[in-house]
């Protein structure tokens, strides 16, 4: 069930339009996170401010954190779309972290696992030569496209997590999807209420992250 919640999930988000949200504009003194995804990341069928990405800059203001939060996500994004737009993101936001969450469409259109891979390696790669911190959301893709391709594309999150020593999280719906009493009445996207279970499972990963940032944050001063 969590799959083909997931795959009709993605699917139909292919080719929709660009999210970009500005209401999060990065200041010269605060440190930035970039999130950098898909629709799963761009409030899709709920009002921004409701998303799992509004609800971060909030707990990080709440719990006393300086970052700003900027969110490029668009919906139908794939890997090769992202890595094309990559660079200028970077040297236009300067951020201090890079939350990274693409491939769930590259997987749902079944491109070659090595191409998204090989994308996914230059977009980390580009984020370190900026200076940033990655955090890397890993994803799942229904298991009709076979035992070999549902495998490499689930292994592909784990071993460039591996190659680089970045914080992963596996699959950040995890306990969302699937969930009827957490998805819109289409039965397909994550509802507002839904929205917290999302960042708490991000936090997780990302909290560690914001402490030793900071610190290193200090030391890129002129």
């Amino acid at each position: 069930m969590l799959f083909r919640i997931l795959f009709i999930f993605v699917l139909s988000n292919l080719g929709s339009a660009i999210f970009v949200s500005p209401a999060f504009a990065a200041t010269s003194s605060a440190p930035t996170i970039l999130i950098y995804g898909d629709s799963l990341s761009a409030s899709y069928g709920i009002p921004r401010e409701q998303g799992w990405v509004a609800l971060l800059q909030q707990r990080l203001k709440a719990q006393g954190f300086p970052h700003q939060v900027v969110n490029t996500s668009i919906s139908g994004e794939t890997t090769s779309g992202g890595l094309s737009r990559m660079r200028v993101t970077l040297q236009q936001h300067k951020p201090e972290i890079v939350v990274l969450e693409l491939g769930a469409n590259d997987g749902l259109r079944g491109l070659p696992v090595a191409e998204m891979q090989k994308n996914l390696d230059s977009m980390i790669k580009a984020s370190k030569e900026a200076k940033a911190r990655v955090l890397l959301l890993g994803m799942m893709i229904p298991p009709n496209y076979g035992p070999r391709y549902t495998r490499e594309f689930r292994e592909t999150y784990p071993q460039l997590a591996q190659r680089y020593n970045l914080p992963f999280l596996p699959f950040f719906l995890d306990g969302i999807a699937g969930k009827t009493e957490l998805t819109l009445d289409d039965g397909l996207h994550p509802t507002a209420s839904a929205q917290p279970y999302i960042l708490d499972n991000i936090w997780k990963a990302l909290q560690p992250m914001l402490n030793n940032n900071s610190s290193q944050s200090a030391k890129r001063q002129p």
